[in-house]
C-alpha cells in the first residue's frame, strides 16, 4: 500500500511540472556533410559519401591534408564512430588531421568481395554473388578520388581503411593495384576467402610490385580457422618477401579483442602510427610534484625554439619517457602509443 502511495505521488508530481521544465529549442550538431556521387561504373543511381573536414579547415586556406577513405562509411555504417576518432585528435594531438571520406556500401558482400572460382557456395553463405571488387576499385580510381581531389584541399597522400570483408578489399587492393593508395589499414581481414588465396599468393604478388613507398597496418583479433591462418600466411609473406618500399606492421590483438570489438581501438592505433604528430615533454609544475620553474638552460631553450617536424622528431614510448623525463624536456618526440605490434618494419 505504501509503494502505491509513493508511485501515485511521483506520478502526480511529474504531471504537475510546468512545460518549461522540458528541454526545447535544441540545435543539431553537424559533424560532416553527405553528398551523392553519380557513377557510371557501379550499379544503381549513385553512391553516398560523407565527408568530415578537419577542425580549422576554413581558417587555414593554404593548408592541405591527407585523405582517409573509409569503406562501409555510410552515416548508418562505420562513419560516425570513425569520425569520432578523427575528432579526438583535437583534444589530445596524438595524430595529424586528415580529411575523412566515408563511402556508403549498398551491397557490401557483392561490391567489396574479390572474384571466386565457384560463386555457388558464396551465394548460399553470403546471399550475394561475389566478385565486385574490380569494379569498385575502378569507381574509386576513375570517379571518386578525382572528385574528392577537385573538391577539397588534398595533399596527394591517400589511405584506405576497412574491417572484415572490407579489410579483405584493402588487402586485395594492396596486392592487385598497390598504386591506388599510399596507406592501407586492414582491420581483421577475411583472409579465409578462397581457401586463404591472398595469404598463400602474397609473396608472388609482392614480387610484381612496382617501386614506391607504401605502408600497411594489419591487425586481427581472436578469430580462428582460416581467418587467422590466412592472416598468418600474409604475415609470413611480409616477413620474407615484402617489397623494399613497403613498410608494414602486424598488431596481434587476439588476447584482448574479438572480431566485434576490434575495429574502434585498432583504427585509433592505426591513425596514431600512420599520421604521427610530433609532441614535446614539458616540465611539471610544483603543484603536482614538479621542480620549481626557472629559466631554461641554453640547451633547453634551443630545443624549445626548434620547430618540431617528422624529420627532427624521434620515436619513444610513454613508458620510456616516464623513466627519466628530465632528459627529454622540450625535445621533439613521436610517441609510439597503443598496443605493441608483434612484428613489422613500420615505425622503426
Amino acid at each position: 500500500m505504501r509503494l502505491l502511495s509513493i508511485f501515485g505521488a511521483a506520478t502526480a508530481l511529474a504531471f504537475a511540472l510546468p512545460a518549461s521544465a522540458q528541454l526545447t529549442g535544441g540545435e543539431p550538431l553537424a559533424v560532416a556533410t553527405t553528398y551523392t556521387v553519380e557513377t557510371g561504373v557501379l550499379d544503381g543511381e549513385g553512391r553516398k559519401i560523407t565527408v568530415r573536414l578537419p577542425t580549422g579547415y576554413e581558417k587555414e586556406p593554404e593548408r592541405r591534408y591527407p585523405v582517409v577513405y573509409l569503406l562501409d562509411g555510410g552515416p548508418d555504417q562505420d562513419f560516425e564512430h570513425i569520425a569520432g576518432i578523427a575528432q579526438s585528435r583535437d583534444m589530445n594531438w596524438s595524430f595529424a588531421p586528415f580529411i575523412l571520406v566515408g563511402i556508403e556500401s549498398v551491397n557490401r558482400r557483392q561490391e567489396l568481395s574479390p572474384p571466386v572460382a565457384d560463386p555457388k557456395p558464396y551465394e548460399e553463405f553470403l546471399r550475394a554473388t561475389p566478385g565486385g571488387s574490380p569494379a569498385y576499385r575502378r569507381f574509386l580510381r576513375e570517379e571518386l578520388k578525382p572528385l574528392v581531389e577537385a573538391s577539397f584541399r588534398t595533399n596527394g597522400r591517400d589511405a584506405i581503411i576497412g574491417e572484415s570483408l572490407a579489410a579483405l578489399f584493402v588487402v586485395e587492393t594492396l596486392l592487385e593495384e598497390p598504386t591506388l593508395f599510399d596507406d592501407y589499414i586492414a582491420i581483421s581481414p577475411s583472409m579465409w576467402w578462397e581457401q586463404m588465396k591472398y595469404g598463400k599468393q602474397a609473396a608472388a604478388y609482392f614480387a610484381r610490385h612496382p617501386e614506391g613507398d607504401r605502408r600497411l597496418y594489419l591487425t586481427t583479433a581472436n578469430e580462428g580457422d582460416w581467418h587467422r591462418e590466412g592472416t598468418e600466411r600474409l604475415v609470413d609473406a611480409l616477413r620474407a618477401s615484402a617489397p623494399d618500399g613497403l613498410a608494414w606492421t602486424f598488431v596481434d590483438a587476439g588476447e584482448s579483442e574479438t572480431h566485434g570489438t576490434l575495429y574502434h581501438p585498432m583504427a585509433l592505433d592505426a591513425f596514431r602510427l600512420l599520421f604521427a604528430a610530433p609532441q614535446r615533454e614539458y616540465k611539471s609544475y610544483p603543484l603536482i610534484g614538479g621542480p620549481e620553474v626557472g629559466e631554461r638552460t641554453p640547451e633547453e631553450q634551443a630545443r624549445f625554439d626548434t620547430e618540431c617536424t617528422l624529420e627532427n622528431s624521434r620515436w619513444t614510448t610513454p613508458g620510456a619517457a616516464s623513466r627519466g623525463r628530465a632528459r627529454l624536456y622540450y625535445e621533439c618526440l613521436l610517441y609510439d602509443l597503443g598496443p605493441r605490434p608483434r612484428e613489422g618494419t613500420l615505425g622503426q
